[in-house]
C-alpha cells in the first residue's frame, strides 16, 4: 500500500528534477523558483522561458527528456512511498530547518528518515575526532545525555568516535538526536553504525542533502559540516586535531553567528590542540554542561541544577607532571597493550570506561594496565583512574 504524504507526487517530482538536474544547484534553483513562481511552474515552463533564469544549456537539461534523470526521480518517489518514516523536505516546506535558510546555498531538498519535526527543534552540535580516546568518548556521551535531558536535540555527523558517542548519549536524554550524513540517506557510513542509525530514526532523524545512493567521498563531508553548523544554536568540540573537520564545523558556526564551545585537554595531547586553538580564537572553554546551558536562558526546560550535574564531580584535568612518577617509556611489543594505550588519553579515565569502549574483560584489562604502568606509559590516579604519561607517539 502506498504511503500518504502531504505533498502531491507531481510537486515532489518537480522539486526532484530541480535538485537532480546537473548544473542547476541551489543558486540556479532559487533563480528558477523566483522566475517561475513554484517548482511546478519550473516543470511546465518552456526551455526558452527557463533560459532567462539559468541560461540555455541548463534550461535544455531541465526541460529535456533525460531517461537517467527520470529514473532517479522515480527511485526517489518509490523510496518516499516505501515507509512512513521517509520524507522529502523541500525549501518551501514548513518543516525545512530554519537555520539552513540563511546559508548562501541552502539545499533544494532534504532526504529525511525519522521524525521530520525534529529538524526545527532547538539543537546543539557535538563534534570531535574520529580517533577519540576513551575519555573523549565518555565526555561526548555524558555531555550529550545532559544536553538532551535539558531539552536540546544533539546534532552531529554520524562519524566514528565523538560523533557516534554524542548520538548515543543524546538518545538516553529524551530530546533525541539528528544525524547529518555525508552520503545518501540510504547509505549508512560507516556500516557499523547501522544499528545506531535505526535508533536515531526512531528518536530523531537522519538527514542528507545528497541524492539516494551517494557513496562516501572525502569532498562531501565538508558540505555536511556546513549543515551541522547552520542547524545548531552552538557547537561543542570534544577532542580535535589542528587540521580536522570538527574545526571546519566550529569555524563555520562562528561565521554563521553561532556560539562555539570547546573542552580543553592536556597540552601533551594532539587531540587537545584543536580545542585549544578554538579557545584562543574566542571559543568558550567548557568544563560542565552548565557552561553551555547558561548561554541559552529559557531554552533549557528540563535542566537540573548544577549540584545535580553528574559531570561536575569529574574534573577534566590530569594530575600535574610533578605528581606523576617518571616512567621508563619502553616500546610496546604486545599488540593488545598498544591497542589499549591508543585509547587512553591525557585526561584521567576510569578503567570501566576503557573496558566498555574496547569490549575487554576486567581481568584482561587490569593485567594490561599493570604492564602499561610498569613500563611507564600510564599513571594511576589516587581515585583509580588512569592517565597517559608523557607525549603521544
Amino acid at each position: 500500500m502506498a504511503i500518504a504524504h502531504p505533498v502531491h507526487d507531481d510537486t515532489l517530482a518537480a522539486w526532484l528534477r530541480l535538485a537532480l538536474t546537473p548544473g542547476i544547484g541551489s543558486h540556479g534553483a532559487r533563480r528558477l523558483l523566483a522566475h517561475c513562481g513554484s517548482a511546478i511552474g519550473v516543470l511546465h515552463a518552456s526551455a526558452a522561458d527557463l533560459a532567462q533564469a539559468v541560461g540555455e544549456p541548463r534550461a535544455r537539461a531541465l526541460a529535456g527528456q533525460d531517461a537517467a534523470l527520470e529514473t532517479r526521480v522515480a527511485q526517489a518517489l518509490n523510496w518516499l512511498r516505501s515507509s512512513a518514516r521517509h520524507h522529502l523536505v523541500t525549501l518551501d516546506d514548513p518543516d525545512y530547518p530554519a537555520g539552513l535558510l540563511h546559508l548562501a546555498d541552502p539545499p533544494v531538498l532534504l532526504h529525511v528518515v525519522g521524525q521530520r519535526e525534529s529538524l526545527n527543534r532547538p539543537m546543539v552540535a557535538v563534534v570531535g575526532s574520529r580517533n577519540a580516546t576513551a575519555g573523549g568518548v565518555a565526555h561526548a556521551r555524558a555531555f550529550s545525555a545532559e544536553l538532551s535531558g535539558a531539552g536540546l536535540t544533539v546534532v552531529s555527523g554520524m562519524a566514528l568516535g565523538i560523533d557516534a558517542a554524542a548520538h548515543d548519549g543524546a538518545l538516553s536524554g529524551g530530546s533525541g538526536t539528528v544525524g547529518v550524513l555525508g552520503t545518501g540517506v540510504d547509505v549508512i557510513y560507516p556500516r557499523r553504525h547501522l544499528a545506531l542509525s535505526e535508533r536515531i530514526a526512531l528518536n530523531g532523524a537522519l538527514v542528507s542533502e545528497l541524492p539516494l545512493g551517494t557513496a562516501p567521498l572525502p569532498g562531501l563531508f565538508p558540505r555536511r559540516n556546513r549543515l551541522i553548523a547552520a542547524m545548531a544554536r552552538g557547537v561543542l568540540v570534544i577532542e580535535a586535531a589542528l587540521r580536522s573537520g570538527s574545526l571546519i564545523t566550529a569555524r563555520l558556526a562562528a561565521d554563521y553567528g553561532r556560539e562555539v564551545f570547546a573542552i580543553p585537554g592536556s597540552i601533551h595531547s594532539p587531540l587537545a590542540r584543536g580545542c585549544h586553538a578554538l579557545i584562543k580564537e574566542g571559543a568558550r572553554l567548557v568544563e560542565s554542561v552548565e557552561d553551555l546551558l547558561s548561554e541559552w536562558p529559557g531554552g533549557r526546560p528540563h535542566s537540573r541544577p548544577p549540584s545535580e550535574n553528574r559531570l561536575s564531580n569529574h574534573p577534566t584535568h590530569p594530575p600535574s607532571a610533578s605528581s606523576a612518577p617518571k616512567g621508563r617509556e619502553q616500546p610496546l611489543s604486545d599488540p593488545a597493550c598498544a591497542r589499549l594505550l591508543a585509547v587512553i588519553g591525557h585526561e584521567p579515565v576510569l578503567p570501566d570506561t576503557l573496558g566498555e569502549h574496547l569490549g575487554m574483560a576486567p581481568d584482561t584489562l587490569g593485567a594490561q594496565l599493570v604492564l602499561l604502568e610498569i613500563d611507564g606509559h600510564v599513571v594511576r590516579c589516587p581515585d583509580g583512574r588512569v592517565v597517559r604519561q608523557g607525549p603521544s607517539g
